[in-house]
């Protein structure tokens, strides 16, 4: 039987924020991973994620960047998500990764991340920006400029969508010629035929079981060879 999550606090730049946390199983330390949130927010699809890669042996933290506000209605996550301050977001996503290195269960050289849509787009920011963080696998989030890129201090595993009308063929095909530059350890895997948020089981409309559960084995390798 997995570990039931729970609701936890941490600090943040002087400020308390939350998020969910799920132990590993089994005695010892683990990798530690963050689990970023799409821009409906801190959800039970989010949370279920967490709980799926804590049943993989890491001990998963989904902050919450919303501050318990979620959403089900496209209009108000597009708010929601441009009212977000991208500092403000760093600032929490740290906290996150400080209060992770700090758990006597968590191996605190062994931090990774992962996200979701916006969540895809943190966590490549905070690869670029934390250098606690050792691996990234971000799930088709916006491709930040080149100056971003080049300070991206983790491997990357970079999974996107042929027919994403917002992460573009031509974004992931620049962050791919970035990695190149840069001289950056880092891999982009694009899907064929498959559109964005092909991985949310809980959207039918865009979900893919056959991509879905490749790109589920592919970040799982990813992250073991970089976490393990």
């Amino acid at each position: 039987m997995a570990n039931a999550g729970s609701m936890i606090e941490f600090q943040a730049g002087g400020r308390t924020a939350g998020g969910y946390l799920v132990e590993a199983e089994g005695e010892g330390q683990h990798p530690g991973l963050i689990v970023i949130q799409e821009w409906w927010g801190l959800n039970d699809h989010i949370k279920n994620i967490a709980d799926r890669f804590a049943a993989q042996g890491y001990v998963a933290l989904a902050p919450d960047l919303y501050d318990g506000t979620v959403t089900k209605d496209s209009a108000k996550a597009g708010e929601l998500m441009q009212r977000l301050d991208q500092g403000k977001a760093l600032e929490t996503l740290d906290g996150a990764v400080n209060y992770l290195t700090g758990l006597a269960s968590v191996s605190p050289d062994k931090i990774g991340v992962t996200g979701f849509c916006m969540g895809g787009t943190f966590a490549l920011l905070l690869a670029s920006h934390n250098p606690n963080i050792k691996a990234s696998a971000p799930f088709y989030g916006d491709v930040p400029p080149d100056d971003v890129i080049k300070n991206l201090s983790a491997p990357i595993l970079f999974v996107g969508a042929e027919n994403d009308p917002w992460i573009t063929m031509e974004k992931m095909e620049r962050l791919r010629a970035g990695l190149a530059k840069f001289g950056k350890e880092g891999e982009v895997k694009i899907y064929k035929g498959v559109g964005h948020a092909f991985f949310n089981d809980t959207r039918p409309e865009a979900y893919d079981r056959s991509a879905a559960q490749d790109a589920w084995n592919r970040v799982g390798e990813f992250l073991a060879a970089k976490l393990g």
